[in-house]
């Protein structure tokens, strides 16, 4: 993997804190069973399945919304909108840099002495990585107020409103990433030498950005899960309610259907990862930051976890490409919308409609 071209440099700044090289130990030489994972042609597929995956989605998003007349539909096709458009943009730029390393082997220390690439990198790694979690949290909280509050006027969320919420989402993210650069943490070049990502180092700073990105994620995933999960009771309980009839239950059973996709697809693929980095830094506190190079059973679980972390950005965007009605129908053709108690009752409408 050209590792042998970086060990000088690895060697000579080990013990300096302010590098973003020496975290991992590159002399210890790439074992076999790394390769297959490693090779350029592994990761080259990996991100063209999931670079096409998302732009399809995409495709079939903007088309699905062009027909919509359903403010809430519309609403949620924005936060699934901005959830591919992140998922598309995180895999392109990681890859970018990441591919083109698995081909050319260059060498970190020769082409990126002061560390702006590794900076960049990391901090792509960070904000692609805490948006899909807070998107699915605010997706999950955007459901909850409407399926428990469905006729409160502060529930429904224009396109306009719906836009502004991801970009604060995408704003607050890159905030946190940018929090190396100011000087809370930093990100160093992970094992085998192809990325760069936080550092799992007892020093005061990595410790707590590293707590401050897992604890974050962490809360996202929980409260998507309890807000899920109340919504989908609530909206068992009321479906075949006669009095709940007058708005239309299917649309809300796709979205959630989609919704807990997407929660189950980041429980499993982040969550290992989390719990993981908490653990590891907790367990290093007694150093004192002693510690300057990574355990080699630690630098491969991280690569593991971060390899389970990718799929979730490929998986994302079959949730909606497979859990739409379109596509349930032909599987069950029994599925079919139920009517609207208003178009049953033409009388009821009107009065509704005057008032």
């Amino acid at each position: 993997m050209g590792w042998g071209e970086m060990d000088p440099h690895n060697s000579s700044t080990a013990g300096r804190s302010e590098t973003c090289f020496g975290v991992f130990n590159a002399s210890d030489g790439p074992n076999h069973g790394q390769n297959s994972i490693t090779s350029p042609w592994f990761s080259t597929a990996f991100g063209l399945i999931g670079l096409c995956s998302n732009l399809f989605a995409l495709c079939v998003l903007l088309s699905s919304s062009r027909k919509l007349s359903s403010q809430a539909r519309s609403s949620f096709l924005v936060f699934l909108c901005g959830l591919v458009v992140t998922d598309f943009m995180g895999l392109l730029v990681t890859a970018s840099v990441i591919i083109p390393y698995h081909f050319i082997k260059f060498a970190w220390a020769r082409v990126d002495p002061g560390c702006h690439l590794c900076n960049f990198l990391g901090f792509s790694m960070v904000f692609f990585g805490q948006c899909p979690l807070l998107l699915g949290a605010t997706m999950a909280g955007e459901r909850f107020f409407g399926i428990n509050h469905p006729f409160s006027r502060s529930t429904s969320i224009s396109k306009r409103r719906a836009w502004s919420i991801v970009g604060l989402v995408w704003g607050f993210s890159c905030l946190l990433g940018l929090l190396p650069v100011l000087g809370l943490g930093r990100y160093t070049l992970q094992f085998p030498g192809s990325w760069c990502f936080l550092t799992l180092l007892p020093d005061t700073g990595d410790v707590v950005f590293c707590l401050l990105f897992a604890l974050l994620g962490i809360f996202s995933v929980l409260l998507s899960f309890i807000l899920n999960t109340v919504s989908v009771v609530t909206l068992c309980r009321v479906y075949h309610d006669r009095e709940s009839v007058q708005r239309r239950r299917d649309s809300e059973v796709e979205m959630m259907v989609q919704l807990v996709g997407i929660m189950i697809i980041a429980t499993i693929c982040w969550m290992p990862l989390l719990i993981f980095i908490v653990q590891t830094v907790l367990q290093q506190l007694p150093a004192d930051g002693r510690i300057q190079t990574l355990p080699t059973e630690t630098q491969k679980m991280l690569l593991i976890y971060i390899r389970m972390v990718t799929w979730n950005q490929i998986l994302d965007p079959w949730v909606y490409i497979l859990f739409r009605r379109a596509v349930l129908q032909r599987i069950y053709p029994s599925l079919r919308p139920r009517p609207s108690i208003l178009v049953l009752n033409p009388s009821l409408r009107r009065k509704l409609t005057a008032d």
